[in-house]
């Protein structure tokens, strides 16, 4: 472990001060963060993937409530816990989608540690990436990307480029791509809102830069605002085991259906096939007025995949995501799925101490 500060805050201003402003001249991986539950930071850390010279705790700044209103819709602290966020009942109400996706993720332990704000900014979960021994463009931008010919079978079949073909490891974030969500950040220029889709980035030439995060930013919120898919939602995931992996592939859906069936608006997004959690608009509009069955299912799944391109060992990954993408719109279209009853043990754990 390298020697670093660690400073703990309470208030935002002060946070914001302590981690000072960003020095074009040190190094990325020398550079001062902001420590929240800390589970991939210390992660990285310890691998030697990070390295900074101070971390600024934020876990005091009050910024753990979750909220409800009319016209804003769900209020999420980022400094609430991702169980807490799971099981708390204004989003089992209202986001049954976040707290389904959420519950598929990680396990009990790391879920009451980490926090909304933390699992937007985890990294990827590339080997190659956590291998300081290798070349890795994420890691340390020129030097090459060791996973194009390498072991592929978690890797990106889609938005990737000749730098970078790590995935985004989020289930959470796959959900919230899918709900219209945005991202509350505060920094010099006052409060802002990014849309939940354009806050990750496709790596192109950068994939050292995993958002679109301000450098003097932090994120203090996330706004779910009202929708019509609460009664019919799923997010489904295929992953190599039962518990605590990452998604081969995993799909987000929300439809929102009239009496008689019919699709009035859809969500639908995808996680463990690119560098951000992955949604087409066009395929969602594919949906509209249609009955969620039969070849309008093949249709949506050809457009959120075209361009989809294998790397040898992840080439399973087109047809299985095809398939999960049908899958997921006609389990919707029966009815929200969740995957509470699988945590129920876990729940009553929780609330009996």
């Amino acid at each position: 472990m390298n020697p670093f500060e660690l400073m703990s805050v309470s208030e935002k201003t002060t946070a914001r001060r302590a981690l000072g402003p960003v020095d074009p001249g040190q190094a990325r991986i020398k550079r001062p963060q902001f420590l929240a539950g800390g589970t991939n930071v210390l992660d990285l850390m310890k691998a030697g993937v990070t390295q900074p010279s101070r971390l600024v705790s934020i876990a005091h700044l009050g910024l753990d409530g979750i909220a409800w209103s009319e016209s804003e819709g769900l209020r999420l602290g980022a400094t609430a816990h991702n169980a807490d966020t799971a099981y708390h009942p204004l989003v089992s109400q209202h986001a049954p989608l976040l707290a389904s996706a959420i519950l598929a993720g990680a396990s009990p332990q790391i879920r009451n540690a980490a926090t909304n704000g933390g699992n937007l900014l985890q990294r990827t979960r590339c080997m190659y990436f956590y291998d300081v021994a290798l070349p890795c463009n994420k890691r340390a931008p020129g030097s090459g990307c060791s996973a194009i010919g390498g072991v592929t079978r978690q890797h990106a079949i889609l938005g990737a480029s000749p730098a970078c073909i790590a995935t985004h490891p989020s289930d959470m974030c796959v959900a919230l791509a899918a709900l219209d969500a945005l991202v509350e950040v505060e920094g010099d220029s006052g409060t802002q809102l990014i849309p939940f889709t354009r806050f990750h980035r496709l790596p192109g030439e950068n994939p050292e830069h995993d958002t679109e995060l301000p450098a003097d930013a932090l994120i203090t919120a996330i706004l779910i605002p009202p929708n019509r898919y609460a009664g019919n939602s799923v997010y489904l995931k295929i992953r190599d085991r039962a518990s605590y992996a990452f998604a081969l592939v995993s799909v987000a859906v929300g439809l929102d259906l009239s009496e008689d069936g019919t699709v009035r608006s859809a969500r639908i997004a995808l996680g463990g096939v690119a560098h951000k959690p992955w949604r087409i608009e066009e395929a969602e509009a594919l949906l509209a007025d249609q009955r969620p069955r039969g070849a309008i299912l093949d249709r949506v799944a050809e457009r959120i995949l075209a361009g989809a391109v294998g790397q040898g060992g992840n080439d399973f990954k087109i047809e299985l995501a095809r398939r999960l993408i049908a899958r997921a719109i006609t389990v919707a279209a029966q009815g929200t799925v969740t995957n509470d009853t699988a945590c129920k043990d876990q729940r009553e754990e929780r609330q009996h101490g």
